[in-house]
């Protein structure tokens, strides 16, 4: 499903993604391959461009080792 722009929500939880890859040293496709996605979608969901389903987030939560409230939690993510 595609996400319109001003879908903040799912900006915010595609940048958290991109976050805590960036910061336990995954590229896209190691994290992609864990949480059993493909590279290309898992950039689409990291750029705010797809909006991901719940068991989806949970495989990427799962894949980063966080739960999963954890992952959607995006009350400390600013975009501005």
């Amino acid at each position: 499903m595609k996400a319109t722009k001003n879908n903040g929500i799912v900006s915010k939880i595609g940048l958290k993604i991109k976050l805590l890859r960036n910061k336990i040293g995954y590229s896209q496709e190691e994290l992609a391959e864990k949480a059993n996605l493909s590279a290309t979608a898992l950039g689409a969901i990291e750029r705010g461009v797809s909006v991901a389903g719940i068991d989806t987030l949970d495989r990427i939560a799962n894949a980063l080792e966080i739960e999963l409230k954890e992952l959607v939690d995006v009350s400390k993510i600013d975009l501005d």
